[in-house]
């Protein structure tokens, strides 16, 4: 068995392919869905993070990108916690008109990428079906992938953000079980519910750490300094 060539991305026969979805159907949007237990610390810093960097590259949150959370056990109609706010606050991202959502069936067939908290997140997703094993990762292992992927074989951002996103995506799932974590605990993202600031503070530096290849991949814009 060969190893996929190291951050092969899409050829044109298979860009075709990403035009529409599973089904068939045309799609000008990219929906990312952030999952973990009780939707009220880490997916709404995720989310909401993801949402900050995107409009921090491109200006705008638009491109057809739908940015959105939900949990396992999901505290429907939450406010999400409040050291989560002070956190998102502090990277001046938007937490403002946020509510806790249990994770349903829809949300996990509508999403074309699911980035979990820890590998129990991504397992339960990958339990309920709809086809979500090759595009269900945690973070931290989608993060790992993205490193490994030449952003010079995904489409131009000219060509859409979409279409770069799915191709993103189908190239980080041709790499999984080649770029193993070097331990189980690297891909988790610990829960900070009830605990105090910094330790919220210190969960929010690992999102970002994490998210920022991904998003820069997606946009193809590096972080502003």
């Amino acid at each position: 068995m060969t190893a996929p060539a190291a951050g092969r991305g899409i050829g044109i026969g298979e860009r075709l392919a990403e035009e529409t979805t599973t089904f068939g159907f045309p799609r000008d949007t990219f929906r990312i869905l952030h999952v973990s237990t009780g939707n009220v610390c880490r997916s709404p810093i995720t989310e909401r993070l993801t949402r900050h960097f995107v409009a921090e590259r491109l200006g705008v949150l638009g491109g057809g990108l739908i940015v959105e959370s939900a949990g396992t056990w999901g505290h429907e109609g939450a406010p999400m916690e409040a050291n989560a706010e002070t956190v998102l606050a502090e990277f001046g991202a938007d937490a403002s008109g946020f509510m806790g959502r249990e994770l349903l069936d829809e949300h996990v067939i509508r999403a074309d990428l699911v980035l979990t908290a820890t590998r129990d997140h991504r397992a339960q997703v990958i339990s309920m079906g709809h086809s979500a094993g090759l595009r269900t990762f945690t973070l931290k292992e989608f993060t790992r992938l993205v490193r490994a992927i030449d952003p010079a074989t995904l489409p131009p951002l000219e060509e859409g953000l979409v279409m770069r996103a799915r191709a993103l995506v189908r190239a980080a799932a041709a790499l999984r079980g080649w770029l193993l974590a070097p331990t189980a605990e690297a891909d988790e993202v610990y829960d900070p519910y009830g605990a105090p600031l910094p330790f919220f503070r210190s969960i929010g530096d690992e999102i970002r750490d994490a998210l920022d290849p991904v998003v820069t991949a997606l946009t193809g814009v590096p972080a502003r300094m």
